[in-house]
């Protein structure tokens, strides 16, 4: 089963559009890269970016000028920068942070092929231009990850222990469990979630479809369980794999949660800590994958993670730490209260004209393909 398997768990993960729906192309006015059949955007900036595997990767930038934080975004399996442009620079606009989305190796017109591990290098290359051309800190920075994109986001996760925090759109909680009901994670699996979701100190948002036809809910569900920093899910009824930015909910929860963390304390980390927590993520990687047990045995204790919640504690500065925990502990109670209305008549109208104008443009772009998935799992 092994190696066929994995095979079989890496052609459900990966599926390019093809051909792909852009070109790369050069404005004759400023020499800037461009991404074709999109909208000339003053805010945006293209790049490509040399993985440390030696892929060149697509990337692009939507800078607004109000943001405090960024969102570093992993798209899903079946789409590219072409397609996700125009809900990109929208999400960016009604949410009011600043957005970097790219595309994974073999994806668009980023060359090599698509692998579990180019994934990762991708969104290394990705977080490392934020930091070294845009002086994002890691602190002000959000992962964003969907569907296939989970994998990724919550890999680097790993690896950067004062991220603001977490989004994870309709996640896997592996490879093979989208496709078979394994009580164990297995070495030859792909996106070992389920293990890495524990270990992750920021708030993660759970947003998931109770229709998804692709990534059952309970995928979902267990991620949120297994969450140490939980905040309030969104669970959006009737909703599919590939239709959540429809819902209204969708973006009001998106910034009721952008709002929260924004308020959270701004935790702190030296360079030289930055630097010894991202130099070497695959030899990081391969310690955990053999040293990780799994999760799925829930009524099994985890004391680890015991463990790992009072190592989170410096004993540097308790006076700080003390006025930091409060401050957490304020954001965890409000997950516990019920949601309260906020705005006027006249934003609540102003909301709605927004996310329609949101809706449309999602609707016109037609992102997924959801019967590749379906044809690809009922093959293996």
């Amino acid at each position: 089963m092994g190696a066929a398997t994995s095979t079989m768990a890496a052609k459900f993960a990966f599926f390019p559009p093809n051909p792909p729906t852009y070109k790369m192309i050069t404005d004759e006015e400023t020499g800037k890269m461009m991404i074709s059949g999109v909208p000339k955007r003053d805010n945006v900036d293209v790049w490509r970016l040399l993985t440390r595997r030696g892929n060149e990767i697509v990337a692009m930038y939507v800078r607004n000028s109000t943001a405090k934080l960024t969102i570093l975004y992993s798209h899903g399996n079946a789409a590219d920068l072409g397609q996700m442009f125009n809900i990109f620079t929208e999400l960016s606009l009604h949410l009011g942070v600043n957005l970097m989305g790219y595309d994974y190796s073999g994806y668009g017109q980023s060359s090599g092929k698509p692998s579990e591990q180019d994934t990762y290098a991708d969104i290394e290359a990705a977080y490392r231009c934020l930091e070294e051309t845009y002086g994002a800190k890691e602190e002000d920075i959000i992962l964003y990850g969907q569907s296939v994109g989970s994998g990724p986001a919550l890999e680097l996760a790993l690896h950067l222990p004062q991220l603001r925090a977490v989004v994870l759109h309709s996640a896997i909680l592996s490879g093979l469990r989208v496709m078979y009901s394994v009580k164990k994670t297995f070495s030859f699996d792909i996106y070992k979630n389920i293990d890495k979701i524990p270990l992750i100190n920021c708030p993660v948002l759970i947003i998931h479809g109770t229709a998804d036809e692709v990534v059952d809910c309970s995928h979902g569900k267990q991620l949120w369980e297994l969450c140490k920093e939980k905040y309030e899910p969104l669970w959006l009824n009737g909703g599919n794999h590939c239709n959540l930015e429809l819902f209204p909910e969708y973006l009001k929860h998106l910034r009721k949660f952008i709002s929260a963390v924004e308020k959270l304390p701004r935790p702190q980390i030296d360079d030289r800590r930055r630097e010894e927590q991202l130099g070497h993520p695959a030899n990081a990687a391969d310690h955990r994958d053999k040293s990780r047990v799994s999760t799925d045995s829930r009524d099994k204790p985890r004391p680890s993670t015991g463990q790992r919640e009072k190592s989170r504690h410096s004993t540097d500065n308790r006076e700080k730490s003390r006025a930091s925990t409060d401050r957490k502990e304020k954001f965890r109670r409000s997950v516990d209260r019920p949601s309260k209305a906020r705005n006027s008549t006249d934003q609540s109208e102003r909301s709605r004209n927004s996310f329609d104008r949101f809706g449309d443009m999602v609707r016109s772009v037609g992102l997924c393909n959801i019967d590749c998935l379906k044809q690809t799992a009922s093959e293996a």
